[in-house]
């Protein structure tokens, strides 16, 4: 689809299958000969109103098309992809312009507003060509359709910065990380050492492309390999198990909140998904009657794990693991080391143990975006700390425990917030829950338990902690619970437990 020249190698044309349907969106289709016409023609306009290498490429608004087109038509100039979240408000999002500055910005109909607001100074490229009346905007087919620009020839190096994605931001100040080309390359083999991608696959991009899950976990492996890729502008349960029907859909990736959204949503039962040959998820471990519903179903899910300076996969579960074995985030990807360190006797592990979980390969970013600090205390002896707990078993499988700054310390005891909310989850009448640290006068700290139940049931204080003492130790029950209708969540599905927080100590403070 694209020159391929890295350091010395002679630049060739690939012209293997041009003429397959690359993206689908709505009745819109884009073969690869297409595609490549596309992002030559973008890349050439962009370099004419002054992107250039190392620039930096803002893109405000849903998945589409041409958010893909703008990543690939970027990285041809050896420019930066900054893909926003543009669920944020204009305030947030202005300081992540200020911190990237970036050269132009490329936002969807739907963004165009929120753009103007928080981008000023900024040239502002509209994708939907109704919008060009925009005051100070140009259409983004504007920029596609000149025939009379030169491609491009630019040499763009593995360890040249390709992306940069910025951290939600739930526990402070956002991060931009930094992935350069050979972290997504790098990902995108161990995704495909680790699973059977197929050229005849279609699968859904269905999370955000402002997000590490979105852009490389489903996408750039099938675009890789020459199979097709449905762009969903967002998460729509009815329309997804409508699609992977009608398209014959053979993989998607999701977080557990959506897995769980399909499970319960009354289309369920009549959706065809004979189609799917494997889903991807992560972010979280998914409930018992969910991963079941889908097993029921014919349709294994695979649990991965990951972060977005990992570009992002680091484990994920054998395909064809039998089902009967316990779900863990399974084994490292094929370049990527992991390991467990102990920060209180200073012990390290490849093999087996439980402690921070540390990560290193050629998929590993090498830091943030203008944070020299915080780039500095993310590694220790070339390995990143993912900030999360994790046990390796003798066959090296990962489970992951919880975040380090998650762990509750209530009268010197450890408690993990993972394990609670697993044992609160396998009550009939929960629908979802979070667990969080509160402080508590007595003990330090107690666990305080955020809980979504389900139409027509009721949970008090003491019924919880008498059911969860048949699971656990009595010091790990909540001492706090609160039902509540749902839980704040990120854009990838994460709970914002600061949110937690922030209204239990409100809610204390007010009394």
């Amino acid at each position: 689809m694209t020159d391929v020249g890295v350091g010395s190698w002679p630049a060739r044309r690939a012209r293997m299958t041009p003429d397959r349907v690359a993206f689908r969106q709505g009745p819109r289709s884009l073969s690869y000969r297409e595609l490549a016409h596309r992002v030559d023609a973008l890349a050439g306009g962009l370099a004419a109103r002054g992107v250039g290498r190392g620039d930096r490429v803002v893109h405000l608004g849903p998945n589409d098309i041409a958010t893909f087109e703008t990543f690939f038509a970027t990285a041809r100039l050896g420019a930066v992809f900054v893909p926003l979240n543009y669920r944020l408000a204009a305030p947030e999002i202005r300081d992540l312009v200020a911190d990237a500055q970036p050269r132009l910005a490329v936002c969807g109909a739907e963004s165009a507003t929120l753009a103007g607001a928080a981008m000023a100074g900024v040239p502002l490229v509209v994708i939907d060509a109704d919008a060009k009346e925009m005051a100070d905007a140009e259409p983004f087919e504007a920029l596609v359709s000149s025939s009379n620009r030169p491609r491009p020839d630019v040499e763009v190096d593995f360890a040249d910065p390709a992306v940069i994605l910025y951290t939600s931001g739930t526990t402070g100040r956002p991060k931009g990380v930094v992935l350069s080309h050979q972290n997504l390359t790098f990902n995108t083999v161990n995704q495909l050492a680790h699973i059977d991608v197929l050229s005849t696959d279609v699968v859904l991009c269905t999370a955000p492309l402002f997000h590490a899950t979105g852009l490389s976990q489903v996408s750039l492996p099938t675009l890789f390999k020459g199979g097709t890729v449905i762009v969903a502008p967002k998460f729509d349960p009815s329309w997804l198990l409508r699609t992977i029907s009608e398209l014959r859909v053979t993989a998607f990736s999701a977080v557990p909140t959506m897995l769980q959204m399909l499970v319960d949503h009354p289309e369920w039962d009549s959706a065809d998904l004979s189609s799917l040959r494997y889903v991807n998820y992560g972010g979280s471990s998914v409930l018992e009657r969910v991963a079941r519903a889908w097993l029921a179903r014919g349709v294994r899910v695979v649990q991965g794990y990951g972060m977005t300076e990992a570009s992002p996969g680091v484990t994920m579960e054998m395909p064809d693991r039998p089902a009967d074995q316990p779900t863990s985030a399974g084994v490292p990807h094929f370049f990527t080391d992991v390991a467990v360190h102990d920060p209180a006797g200073g012990a390290m592990s490849q093999t087996s143990g439980a402690g921070e979980l540390l990560v290193r390969g050629p998929n590993v970013f090498a830091g943030y975006w203008r944070q020299d600090d915080a780039s500095a205390q993310a590694f220790v002896d070339g390995w990143f700390r993912s900030g999360d707990i994790a046990r390796l078993d003798a066959d090296g499988n990962a489970y992951i425990v919880d975040r380090v700054k998650d762990l509750i310390i209530s009268g010197g005891e450890n408690i993990y917030p993972g394990e609670v909310e697993a044992a609160i989850a396998s009550f009939p009448e929960v629908l979802d829950v979070a667990v969080i640290a509160v402080p508590d006068d007595r003990w330090g700290e107690v666990g305080a338990a955020y809980v979504v139940l389900r139409e027509g049931f009721a949970l008090d204080e003491a019924d919880l902690r008498e059911r969860l003492a048949a699971k656990l130790a009595k010091f790990k029950a909540p001492k706090h619970l609160r039902v509540v209708a749902q839980l704040p969540r990120s854009a990838t599905g994460k709970i914002r437990r600061a949110d937690l927080r922030a209204a239990f100590h409100s809610e204390e403070t007010s009394t």
